[in-house]
């Protein structure tokens, strides 16, 4: 069977269309080369333990509950950069870095970032429960992982962990061991990864960066050289 011409080529350019917007779907919020070089510039104190990788990891598939049983995935997170601790209340370390996490929670709510200290205790919500209100804990919700299988399929290997999501929810950067999770180095930081991936995102929609994306970058690792100076 054959089409006439004009209709062929509408078809075609259907089709090309098509494939971009999935191509650029596909990339949207993932950070380029420039991108991850001017964050990973920013890195001071405690941040210099986060390593970027050079592609996102795929999102973890495995889901968890929340204080109340509710089963939630990462998808729940969508659209926003996480901060995804995962830590139990039997390992120091964890248990010192948990007011900064807190803290960070309270700073970072209205930039797009969400804090999600993830629970591998075996007792599940009520030894967590009982440990955040040991400590005061303030802004914090509950999330568990009792079977251990999201930190498994994480690869976790020891605690703490804290993965670093963009907001299709896969993984971009891992700090592993403890941090000031409230410092303004890692504050700075942050809300650099947050602006960038959003600037991406609007790249991979558009197919073009958006106009001083660059320059927003260097600047951002300026004033953080500043900061922690």
């Amino acid at each position: 069977m054959t089409f006439p011409r004009p209709f062929a080529l509408g078809v075609a350019a259907i089709l090309y269309g098509a494939m971009a917007l999935t191509a650029n779907s596909a990339r949207a919020g993932t950070l380029d080369a420039s991108e991850r070089a001017a964050l990973e510039a920013m890195r001071a104190d405690d941040m210099q333990k986060l390593v970027f990788h050079d592609a996102p990891r795929p999102r973890i598939a495995e889901g968890f509950e929340d204080g109340e049983g509710r089963s939630l995935g990462l998808a729940d997170f969508a659209g926003k950069v996480v901060v995804l601790n995962l830590w139990a209340t039997w390992c120091p370390p964890c248990r010192a870095e948990m007011p900064s996490l807190d803290r960070l929670a309270a700073k970072v709510g209205g930039d797009g970032i969400a804090v999600v200290a993830l629970s591998t205790d075996r007792g599940g919500a009520p030894k967590v429960r009982a440990f955040f209100d040991e400590i005061g804990v303030k802004n914090l919700r509950i999330y568990t992982d009792k079977s251990n299988r999201f930190a498994r399929q994480a690869a976790v290997m020891g605690l703490p962990v804290t993965l670093i999501l963009d907001p299709q929810g896969r993984e971009i950067a891992r700090l592993t061991g403890d941090a000031h999770w409230d410092s303004e180095a890692a504050l700075a930081l942050l809300r650099g990864i947050a602006a960038a991936t959003r600037d991406s995102a609007t790249r991979g929609a558009s197919g073009a960066a958006p106009e001083g994306h660059s320059q927003r970058l260097a600047r951002a690792a300026a004033v953080s050289s500043e900061v922690i100076r």
